[in-house]
């Protein structure tokens, strides 16, 4: 991470200890799970679900949802490396279902319950993820589902695709500062690469970091033959202020008919969102919906947005 992303991490790491709870986080269908509140940015949602790190979103995960004509692709939403799913979404999920949208989201690549998630090896969270997906498109009758993903969480969705049959199941994929093409972390994560003892501790920790290193075997073997297939449409929504990924373009897919890279700032040049912010700036939750519905897109609103934490 960033400096100024790992600092809040560790605000957050720091009253975890001890916290973690002992539920999966994914419930039976035609249930309706418990969701938290809204939060305003990812610092307070992660603080939220320290002790109940397990609870969805708000306005997702209601098993008995029946998606509606007008938005007929249920949503899944894909957690970035170390979030839960409430933490990731406290914000956007509820958005999408004022947008009358059905809206999923779970706990993947993690230790059951755990407060971190998505730190595993990215080929067995993509699994988690595309069985999950089957059990929406199970409840909800649905033929394919949308996926909006933040940092990994918009990358792995890609290996479902590739490996696991996602693309007859997945109509679109949104990458939300997406690690396409992995990070050097400002050359931090490239030196941990040519450190095997250090680079084999941070695997031991999230073998999935490891693998979002630029150049990484894994990310040579995704991007392969294309970084794309046909009939899925792809979007990906990224910050000049990307703190993670880094360089900042390393999120962009490769241009295609089918793909649509959008830079905030091109958008709002006084959005200063970062890495962990964009889940959470208004500017790209409009955006999101836009994806998902181009047929009633919607100009965002430029309006000045300052950092999440200062």
């Amino acid at each position: 991470m960033g400096v100024r992303a790992f600092g809040r991490r560790v605000v957050v790491l720091v009253a975890v200890a001890g916290a973690f709870a002992l539920s999966t986080g994914t419930a039976d269908a035609a249930v309706k799970e418990p969701t938290g509140p809204v939060q305003p940015n990812i610092i307070a949602a992660a603080v939220y679900s320290v002790l109940q790190p397990t609870i969805a979103p708000p306005g997702a995960n209601d098993w008995n949802c029946k998606p509606s004509a007008e938005h007929p692709d249920p949503v899944l939403l894909s957690n970035g490396t170390t979030a839960n799913a409430y933490e990731n979404w406290a914000n956007l999920s509820q958005v999408l279902a004022d947008a009358g949208y059905c809206v999923f989201a779970g706990n993947f690549g993690g230790a059951p319950g755990s407060f971190l998630q998505t730190v595993g090896p990215v080929a067995d969270t993509a699994a988690q993820l595309a069985a999950f997906g089957d059990k929406v498109l199970a409840a909800t009758g649905a033929s394919k589902l949308d996926i909006v993903g933040h940092s990994q969480g918009g990358m792995n969705p890609r290996y479902w695709i590739k490996y696991l049959g996602g693309a007859s199941k997945i109509g679109k994929l949104i990458g939300l500062s997406p690690s396409n093409y992995g990070t050097s972390l400002f050359g931090l994560l490239t030196a941990v690469q040519a450190i095997p003892p250090v680079r084999d501790l941070v695997g031991f920790a999230c073998a999935s970091c490891n693998e979002q290193s630029t150049g990484s075997a894994f990310l040579t073997a995704l991007n392969a033959g294309g970084d794309t297939v046909a009939g899925i449409d792809y979007t990906v929504i990224q910050t000049k202020y990307d703190d993670v990924v880094t360089p900042y373009a390393n999120a962009f897919l490769k241009p295609a008919p089918n793909v649509k890279n959008i830079v905030l700032q091109d958008v709002c040049a006084q959005d200063f969102t970062d890495h962990l912010g964009i889940p959470y700036d208004p500017i790209a939750e409009r955006e999101v919906l836009n994806a998902l519905d181009p047929a009633h897109a919607k100009t965002p609103q430029c309006v000045f947005v300052p950092p999440v934490v200062s």
